[in-house]
């Protein structure tokens, strides 16, 4: 196991392009970080980084205090699982995930001994002596992760392992990666495009934009307290709601109404409040307390269903929300639609809320769990 310190790490290609700008981060020892962030941010790059398969243009990579800049991939006792399994078809699952060792020269009894522990914390054992093709997706992504573990390396770097696998498969495996990254307390390095994973399985998450680390966090507290609305709008399923807004008399008006200004919060001129879904209950089927949220009225235009939650999406009167950082999430295939960006809103209300498409639906809204965010510059201000 080993500490990872990214120091103003920095790279650029020749054509002028930027992946990675000024990068400042320490993975802790036994630590399980996860990158994640749109197509394009600079996640992949950092990781390739620290294996060594990408040049660094400035700034300093520390591994286990060391500085790695010029060492070669082979010398950074680093373990990488690909997105591809790249296993050797003609090989059996016992010969795959030996084979790095006897590639270094380790003794047989030796191989088979790690390949055998190997197979054992990965629920391999009744399938070493069987060929890929003979594999589910998930097992043959197993045995890829055993061939990095039989290595034993002080680094595991994992480039989006699971995302080949089927939506059932791909939950299966979040859980199996969990797991054994806990009962090995290893240093791992985890580069995901889905949220979803990133929210599940890191102990921390970097959010990366354009280049550039956005927030670093645990899940909860890049979810309660996201930085900017990038990283609002990017965390989240469904994500959250935003709404143009402005301060008056030291309160919010709002497309649907006014709320009291949070605590702490210090703002003027052009604002956006962000809102998630679950803070929208439906007044017909929850009864609590209405004390710091207001109740109005929604022309609800679609509903979803999903068994334990409903989705209500209704149009709001205020405009969409003209922002870069939400615009760039609007805009990559892989993050699902922005509420704020079009005049739709969503509402996750209790299963049993009587809501229908076409109807008006009255809602409460809960005034404190609002974020309020710059329009300018994206920053949250409770957070600035």
């Amino acid at each position: 196991m080993a500490t990872i310190e990214f120091c103003d790490v920095t790279k650029h290609y020749p054509d002028g392009t930027e992946a990675v700008n000024q990068l400042h981060l320490r993975v802790e020892d036994g630590e399980f970080m996860i990158f994640v962030g749109p197509s394009g941010c600079g996640k992949s790059t950092a990781l390739r980084m620290i294996a060594g398969l990408e040049e660094i243009s400035s700034g300093e990579l520390l591994i286990d205090g060391g500085v790695v800049n010029n060492l070669a991939p082979k010398d950074r006792d680093i373990a990488m699982v690909f997105q591809s399994y790249a296993l050797y078809p003609h090989m059996t699952v016992r010969r795959n995930m030996g084979f790095a060792l006897k590639l270094a020269g380790a003794k047989k009894d030796e191989i088979a001994r790690k390949v055998a522990e190997a197979a054992h914390v990965l629920d391999l054992t009744p399938h070493l002596d069987r060929k890929p093709a003979q594999l589910s997706g998930g097992q043959r992504q197993r045995v890829a992760m055993g061939r990095a573990i039989v290595r034993d390396p002080k680094v595991f770097l994992m480039d989006e392992p699971l995302s080949n696998l089927d939506a059932k498969l791909r939950v299966q495996m979040r859980t199996e990666v969990a797991r054994i990254q806990e009962r090995l307390g290893s240093t791992t390095v985890y580069v995901t495009h889905d949220q979803t994973e990133a929210m599940t399985l890191g102990d921390r998450v970097a959010v990366m934009r354009l280049g550039v680390l956005q927030q670093v966090g645990s899940p909860k507290e890049l979810y309660a307290r996201p930085a900017n609305l990038f990283v609002a709008g990017f965390i989240g399923s469904p994500s959250m709601n935003f709404f143009s807004a402005s301060v008056e008399h030291g309160r919010l008006r709002l497309p649907f109404g006014e709320l009291p200004t949070p605590p702490g919060v210090h703002a003027t001129g052009a604002l956006v409040v962000g809102l998630r879904p679950e803070d929208f209950e439906d007044t017909g089927s929850v009864e609590r307390s209405r004390a710091g949220g207001i109740e109005l009225d929604v022309q609800v235009s679609h509903v979803e269903s999903i068994g334990s939650d409903v989705y209500a999406y209704f149009a709001h009167a205020g405009e969409a929300i003209r922002s870069e950082q939400l615009s760039e999430l609007s805009a990559d295939p892989g993050v699902e639609q922005i509420p704020g960006v079009s005049d739709l809103a969503v509402a996750r209300l209790h299963r049993d809320s009587p809501v229908r498409a076409g109807e008006t639906a009255r809602l409460w809204v809960d005034g404190s769990k609002l974020h309020v965010f710059d329009h300018a510059t994206g920053v949250n201000l409770a957070c600035a």
